[in-house]
């Protein structure tokens, strides 16, 4: 049964067992969701936006992030900033949620305007004493890794982002992230809180039954299996499957292609991630209904098309990038039952629609996959408030990752004080 509404969200977190799900409340309660977004989203490093989102100098892309809004922005040395969205002067948004190109930021309501360097160039009758040095637009740490735009609001920003940096980018440096567009997006709001969303990405325990279009391209070994429980020809089939990896890994390595496991999740390090190059399906070329490229112009100078699925997720953000193009999505939490699920194909940036690719084949997996997802969401967040809802054991085969996101919940909020 769930616990008392009158525990802590520390006793919460303290009554878990080890290997098992988390109490529902820890998924409902408006103190708790404060609390996470605080902690995860505003301490820590999270994805906000990719490259593609801000191609020029003055593109600017408002993002919302609970009560805190930013703006990212390429300046006029082409280099991706950003900002507290908040003016100097009396505290107006600058400008909405969403995408727009200035020359200058400037205020709407008393038009205190500021360069893309964040430095305020402009604030009328206020006098000789005033010193507009002081008054610049606040900055917020920003870094790139391939086409994602990661942020963190806090003073002191975990260092450890610095091990993804060096992870990821010789891994994206042959895909070019940089010189791409996004041919299409969706923002796809989930009823359920955040945490069940990334604990739903981490495992495909739930893959073979409710993604029929992802499967075609997953290789079911991949997947997480019970070795123990395997039949002899399903066990046959494994090991021959692992030595068709082998020579494919094989091959990659020949062509300089970064492919091992790559692990940062120590349940005490601030970023999360892991990253992996997964062998696609049937013609291991691209995650579509067919597994061939979407896309016939391909990412940076690539020739080779099966070139697998280089995967990543991270804080708040999962990746797959392949030959042809890429698809990276992030969330942002909105209350304690809803999670915004923002999701961008990228394609090469001179890569023409109905020339090059057809849209509907680029994007019918994870669109599909995104839908089914929000259903598997909602019904667990469903099932989670219910009174005779009891958390249940992970599957240690399929499942690993998602004790793992339990564990590093538990010590990241014990590390700012919970």
């Amino acid at each position: 049964m769930s616990t008392s509404p009158n525990k802590s969200h520390s006793e919460l977190l303290d009554a878990r067992r080890p290997g098992f799900g988390m109490d529902g409340e820890l998924y409902s309660r408006q103190d708790v969701f404060e609390t996470d977004v605080d902690v995860f989203f505003h301490k820590h490093w999270i994805t906000v936006a990719v490259t593609a989102d801000v191609p020029e100098p003055g593109d600017v892309y408002a993002v919302d992030i609970g009560k805190t809004s930013i703006l990212v922005l390429r300046d006029d040395d082409e280099q991706v900033r950003a900002y507290r969205n908040v003016c100097r002067h009396r505290g107006a948004r600058l400008k909405p949620a969403g995408k727009s190109t200035v020359g200058m930021l400037v205020c709407p309501y008393h038009q205190w305007t500021y360069d893309l360097d964040g430095s305020l160039k402009h604030a009328k009758n206020m006098g000789k004493g005033f010193d507009p040095k002081c008054r610049s637009l606040i900055p917020v740490n920003c870094v790139v890794v391939g086409a994602h735009v990661l942020v963190c609001l806090a003073d002191n920003p975990p260092e450890d982002i610095a091990d993804l940096q060096a992870a990821m980018a010789p891994r994206f440096e042959p895909f070019d992230l940089s010189k791409t567009r996004i041919a299409y997006e969706l923002d796809y709001v989930e009823n359920g809180n955040w945490k069940l969303v990334m604990e739903n990405n981490r495992e495909c325990y739930h893959c073979e039954g409710t993604h029929p279009e992802l499967i075609v391209s997953y290789q079911s070994e991949d997947l997480g299996v019970s070795l123990e429980e395997m039949s002899e020809a399903d066990r046959a089939s494994y090991d021959a499957y692992q030595i068709r990896k082998a020579g494919i890994e094989a091959s990659w390595a020949s062509d300089g292609l970064l492919y091992e496991t790559v692990e940062h999740l120590d349940d005490n390090a601030p970023t999360q991630f892991r990253t992996q190059r997964m062998i696609i399906a049937g013609a291991g070329e691209s995650q579509t209904l067919d597994t061939k490229v979407a896309c016939t112009k391909l990412l940076g100078n690539l020739t080779r098309r099966d070139l697998g699925d280089t995967h990543m997720w991270g804080n708040n953000a999962w990746a797959h990038v392949m030959s042809d193009h890429a698809m990276i999505s992030w969330i942002f939490p909105l209350s304690p039952d809803r999670t915004l699920v923002r999701t961008k194909w990228l394609v090469h940036q001179d890569a023409v629609e109905g020339v090059d690719y057809d849209l509907k084949r680029l994007t019918e997996v994870w669109v599909a996959t995104t839908q089914q997802d929000a259903a598997l969401v909602a019904i667990t967040q469903s099932g989670t408030q219910d009174p005779a809802f009891a958390p249940g054991p992970y599957s240690e085969f399929t499942e690993p990752y998602v004790d793992q996101f339990a564990r590093w919940y538990r010590a990241r909020l014990a590390a700012h004080g919970v």
